[in-house]
């Protein structure tokens, strides 16, 4: 049996996502970890997401529903995902819009 991963991610990848990310700031998800949290175990986290997005065993945890005010009265619920699952979802958009970019212009 083979060791490969049936998707070839880049740990390069995850670096720049978590880079990426980290630009941006951004709230606690569901799980009220901040990215100084995050960042006290970067290696095993940045690792934990590779593998699992690599391997094909990533799931996103629930997202943190926050009500926004809206101009026009009433509000909207924005979710903010986790730390982890937005270095994930960044992982995946910086391979896949390259690919359909083209397709969509």
């Amino acid at each position: 049996m083979s060791g490969a991963k049936p998707f070839a991610i880049a740990k390069s990848l995850v670096w720049e996502a978590y880079k990426d990310v980290k630009a941006n700031r951004g709230a606690a998800g569901v799980d009220g970890q901040l990215l100084q949290q995050f960042e006290q175990r970067l290696g095993p986290n940045l690792y934990r997401i590779w593998n699992r997005l690599s391997s094909g065993s990533y799931f996103p945890p629930a997202v943190k529903g926050v009500a926004i005010p809206k101009k026009s009265g009433g509000e909207r619920i924005l979710g903010i995902p986790t730390v982890s699952d937005r270095i994930a979802q960044t992982v995946v958009k910086n391979i896949f819009e390259p690919l359909v970019e083209p397709i969509f212009q």
